[in-house]
C-alpha cells in the first residue's frame, strides 16, 4: 500500500540528478546531457535541487525536461502514492507556469496532451 516518503527516503531520492550526471559526464555527447540530466529538478525560482539554481541558469534543455518530468510523476503511479492523472498533472505545470516552470515548455506540454491527443 502506497505511503508517504520519509524525510531520509526523500533525501535519497534527490541524490538521482547527480548519480545521472556522474555516469554521463565522461561520455562524449554532442549535446550537454550530463548537464540536462543535473539540471532536471531545478526550479525557476531557485526552489529546486541539487543546486538551487534559477531562471537562464537552467539549461533550456532541463526546463523542457522539467516539465515533462513533472507531468509523467504526477500522472502515473509511485510506491508511496497512487497515480492522480493527467488532469492534476497538467494543473500543476499551468498553476506554476513561470513561477517553477518553463512558460513555453509548459505551452507546448499542454498543447501536446489538450490539441494534439498524445497520452500515456
Amino acid at each position: 500500500m502506497p505511503r508517504k516518503l520519509t524525510p531520509i527516503e526523500f533525501s535519497i531520492i534527490k541524490t538521482h540528478p547527480e548519480m545521472g550526471y556522474n555516469i554521463l559526464k565522461d561520455i562524449d555527447f554532442p549535446y550537454p546531457l550530463a548537464d540536462i540530466v543535473l539540471q532536471h529538478h531545478e526550479r525557476l525560482d531557485g526552489s529546486g535541487y541539487p543546486k538551487g539554481i534559477k531562471g537562464d541558469e537552467i539549461i533550456i534543455e532541463s526546463r523542457i525536461l522539467a516539465v515533462a518530468d513533472v507531468v509523467e510523476a504526477i500522472a502515473s503511479h509511485r510506491p508511496y502514492r497512487p497515480a492522480q492523472g493527467i488532469d492534476i498533472a497538467l494543473g500543476e505545470i499551468e498553476i506554476n507556469k513561470g513561477i517553477l516552470y518553463d512558460e513555453k515548455a509548459v505551452d507546448a506540454c499542454i498543447r501536446l496532451f489538450k490539441e494534439k491527443g498524445f497520452n500515456f
